[in-house]
């Protein structure tokens, strides 16, 4: 499949010995964008209108972390915070990028604390969007793979778990996701990442109280007030720990709150790390 077939599949690098899938749009100062879990989740998937948007102010880039999208999964490799968060800093690494600003939705939320936890040298700015990484109540509604057969119908219906636009669920953001799960292979690297139950898929993610309270970076959280996937409570409490923290919650609004609010979206993470360049 060549980049002209599956818009998701973007540039090739490797990082930490791992073909690593990554998109990038701009210039000037770098923002690293880390995408969220779920069916056929990728880079581009995810970031597919954020990244230009980001890319007008900032050189942007989205990947595929290890074990998802079109970035490799190798065969024996453990899946856990540790692991993606080397290969977060070795992609950095591999495109000379001393300092980033980041931007993590959902599962990619609670991969950037963790980076900004370990790497702070790294790290500028950091935008958490609808962020786990803390523990809390999983809702029905966090599916992570639950409840999907095999059918484009399944993951329609987990897909509008999301949003709060239905119409935001198009044919092709469907279609986009099913042949990325459904490639040959993809299936045995899936059922790795996140093993067990509901409440073990969570607490793979999370960085404890005292580590995030360490942060010193500052720290915008943005939540969507009818988020049906991570409750409005996590990043409530995520902002309470970290000093220099900024909390968003929007309004008639999901978990994606980067296309359910898209315009807002973009100007208020715009804002944020340019006000941090000052």
């Amino acid at each position: 499949m060549t980049n002209g077939d599956n818009p998701a599949i973007g540039k090739c690098i490797h990082a930490d010995g791992i073909s690593t899938n990554y998109h990038e749009a701009g210039q000037g100062t770098p923002v690293l964008l880390l995408h969220g879990s779920g069916i056929g989740v990728s880079a581009y998937a995810n970031w597919e209108r954020t990244l230009p948007a980001l890319g007008r102010h900032f050189h942007a880039l989205a990947i595929d972390v290890v074990g998802f999208g079109f970035t490799d999964g190798p065969n024996d490799a453990e899946f856990n915070l540790d692991y993606w968060v080397r290969h977060v800093i070795s992609f950095m690494d591999a495109k000379q990028l001393k300092k980033v600003h980041l931007l993590g939705n959902s599962f990619g939320g609670a991969l950037a604390l963790a980076v900004a936890v370990r790497h702070r040298e790294r790290i500028d700015r950091v935008v958490l969007m609808g962020s786990a990484g803390t523990k809390f109540e999983v809702p029905p509604d966090f599916n992570a793979g639950f409840g999907y057969r095999g059918r484009k119908e399944d993951l329609k219906v987990l897909l509008k778990n999301f949003t709060l636009n239905p119409s935001l669920i198009t044919d092709d953001m469907i279609s986009l996701r099913f042949d990325t799960f459904h490639r040959p292979g993809y299936d045995k690297i899936f059922e790795k990442l996140f093993p067990g139950s509901r409440e073990e898929k969570m607490n793979v993610l999370v960085t404890p109280d005292e580590q995030i309270a360490g942060i010193e970076n500052d720290v915008l959280l943005i939540h969507g007030r009818e988020d049906r996937v991570v409750p409005k409570e996590t990043s409530l409490h995520i902002s309470s720990l970290i000093p220099g923290s900024e909390l968003h919650i929007f309004g008639q609004c999901g978990h994606w709150s980067h296309r359910d609010k898209e315009a807002r979206f973009n100007q208020l993470v715009a804002d944020f790390y340019q006000n941090g360049q000052a």
